[in-house]
């Protein structure tokens, strides 16, 4: 008896679960830049940023009265802002001095935003690298920041989010810029979306989703910068860094479940 009322449940918990994939709707997932926000091509981007003349060759050069934010804040890197030429390579930048009470280890999050309205073949965003230094300016830890796409209910919790650890006792500065790699690489990026309202910040916009892109880096752009917080940390932790492998289906997860006194012929 007890057999027969746990296969008649298990099989209505099947029936039930098949359902549900048919008829649950997704909500819509919005665009992470409001319309309005002005384009440039990207060509147009990295001739600016090689026409520019650095202020610092080494990174004793950089200021750094600024200390870094206790929640990542938003800066806006392009023509006008300073250049460094770090390795040979042009790159804005930004430099902070590390709190000196914050107990180790903690995280550095990071987001950058695309360039345009949507995902595409014009957009780009800014990759960062990013170096710790230690108090006589020499880096003791360099790295290429892995961007992975997130994408929340409005453009200020979706974007391209990454994060570095920062555990080392002699760690007194940091500075965030673009190496070569960077520039010439790209970001996986999962869906594309052509309209979001600026209407509402908590109810998604309808969007236009479809494919999946690689979103090229540029040399500038929008990038938020500080110490991680919960809605980074989570981001960082659901983003979507690279296409999914292909799953065997809700049948085969339950088939696999099933107790092995019990055989899957039987319901």
């Amino acid at each position: 008896m007890r057999s027969m009322r746990f296969r008649l449940l298990l099989t209505l918990a099947v029936t039930l679960l098949l359902a549900a994939c048919h008829s649950v709707k997704l909500p819509a997932l919005p665009n992470i830049l409001p319309q309005g926000t002005p384009t440039k091509s990207l060509a147009d981007a990295k001739k600016e940023l090689e026409q520019a003349t650095p202020c610092c060759t080494s990174f004793a050069d950089f200021s750094f009265q600024n200390q870094l934010p206790w929640t990542p804040q938003q800066f806006v890197l392009g023509n006008g802002t300073p250049v460094a030429a770090i390795n040979g390579v042009h790159s804005y930048f930004l430099s902070f001095k590390l709190p000196a009470d914050a107990k180790l280890p903690y995280k550095i999050g990071l987001k950058s935003e695309l360039s345009g309205r949507s995902a595409g073949n014009n957009s780009y965003l800014f990759a960062p690298t990013v170096a710790v230094l230690n108090d006589a300016f020499q880096p003791i830890d360099t790295q290429d920041v892995k961007l992975c796409e997130y994408m929340g209910w409005s453009s200020s919790d979706s974007g391209a989010f990454g994060s570095v650890a920062i555990a080392d006792k002699q760690a007194r500065y940091v500075v965030v810029y673009s190496s070569g790699k960077q520039q010439s690489d790209n970001t996986y990026w999962e869906q594309s979306a052509s309209t979001f309202s600026t209407t509402s910040t908590t109810t998604p916009a309808a969007v236009t989703m479809g494919g999946s892109y690689k979103i090229q880096h540029g040399p500038d752009g929008t990038v938020w910068v500080g110490m991680m917080n919960k809605s980074y940390a989570e981001a960082v932790n659901k983003a979507v860094c690279g296409k999914a492998p292909q799953g065997d289906g809700v049948l085969h997860s339950l088939r696999d479940d099933i107790p092995a006194h019990l055989s899957w012929s039987s319901l």
